[in-house]
């Protein structure tokens, strides 16, 4: 076959550094489209993003020539950056050092589309931690609680 093709779907989510609540609805207003933008620079289509005031959730395309790795590093690093531009009151932002990967089908798309929309109702009942271990337990990925959260 000559020609290499991909369809990959990925559910990325990550937090704030120690769950700070730096993501204001100012600061979210431009930063969502701007990581978006980000993954479609590293052709990586975006389809969906939303978030809280700790965290992110993230739907796109990986592209086929870069790997999970580097699209986080890119997206944290450039995203980091920019928020620090902000303002005084955002140079100490930082995002954690980890982060969760999920891979879904393409006929779950549209239900996930729906739970990022809806992220802020979401977790009114639930904190972050909560969502994050049940996505690790869905997804059947071993973790140690210790090594999770920073």
């Amino acid at each position: 076959m000559p020609q290499s093709l991909a369809a990959l779907l990925v559910h990325l989510v990550f937090s704030t550094k120690n769950r700070t609540p730096w993501i204001s609805p100012e600061i979210e207003t431009e930063l969502h489209p701007y990581m978006m933008t980000i993954l479609n620079h590293l052709d990586c289509p975006s389809i969906a993003m939303n978030g809280t005031e700790d965290h992110v959730h993230l739907l796109f395309r990986l592209g086929r020539t870069i790997s999970m790795a580097q699209v986080v590093e890119e997206v944290k690093v450039a995203s980091s950056k920019w928020i620090k531009t902000k303002g005084s009151q955002f140079q100490q932002f930082h995002w954690q050092s980890g982060y969760g990967a999920f891979s879904i089908g393409e006929s779950g798309v549209e239900a996930l589309k729906k739970y990022i929309k809806n992220q802020k109702e979401h977790h009114r009942s639930k904190s972050f931690q909560e969502e994050y271990r049940e996505f690790l337990i869905k997804y059947r990925v071993p973790f140690d609680e210790s090594y999770v959260w920073d």
